[in-house]
């Protein structure tokens, strides 16, 4: 199976290279060290797995990253890998396209097995995730839309978030995601009603209280 990896820390891409190297059933054929890369590798080299690190700042976030790949790559099966054992992320990860979700504290079985997992169609979640996953599900059911107004948001609308965050005008917005500026006007208008937000500077409150913005 064919592999890209992406994490901000070489040292970190390099160990997971060497490991998935040396298996007979995987080859790592290139490596990002952010979110836009890592879109950009997908795009050239069509992997079968995309192993994501969740924060790799600056910029965009992997929970962002997830959306667009899985969005315009759904072939390939992308396993997030991060330090965070928060359900909020694992809850939204899933919800964006990932077929697995692991800690990188985990062992280097681990890991193998949740490659190849995923490639063969399964759902990897780490144990002790799966748990949260679980209990979160039976607690919140139907009722997340309601208590989470980000879960209304659409694909667009989660890209074009962060970049109004980071202060890029409608124009630049455009340009970065192939939309007409109208439509980037008519995403901001939804997003800001959506989450009952009145003001840029509530918005970018609440963008880095979600984490989708790494500086």
């Amino acid at each position: 199976m064919k592999i890209v990896i992406a994490d901000d820390h070489a040292i970190v891409r390099s160990g997971f290279s060497m490991i998935l190297n040396f298996q007979e059933d995987m080859e790592v054929i290139a490596m990002a060290a952010d979110g836009i890369e890592a879109y950009q590798m997908v795009a050239k080299h069509q992997p079968d797995v995309l192993l994501l690190d969740l924060s790799m700042p600056p910029g965009e976030s992997g929970l962002v990253a997830t959306g667009k790949i899985k969005e315009d790559f759904p072939e390939t099966k992308i396993l997030v890998l991060t330090m965070h054992d928060d359900e909020e992320y694992l809850f939204h990860v899933l919800k964006n396209g990932a077929s697995g979700y692991m800690l990188k504290s985990a062992p280097d079985e681990e890991l193998l097995q949740a490659i190849r997992v995923i490639y063969n169609g399964g759902t990897y979640i780490h144990p002790k995730m799966a748990t949260s996953l679980v209990r979160e599900l039976v607690n919140k059911d139907h009722k997340v839309k309601e208590s989470d107004p980000f879960e209304l948001l659409s694909k667009r609308e989660i890209e074009v978030l962060p970049l109004v965050a980071k202060g890029y005008g409608n124009k630049e917005i455009a340009q970065k995601l192939f939309i007409s500026v109208k439509t980037v006007e008519a995403h901001k208008a939804k997003i800001m009603e959506k989450l009952q937000l009145k003001s840029r500077p509530e918005l970018v409150e609440y963008v880095l209280k979600k984490k989708l913005l790494n500086f």
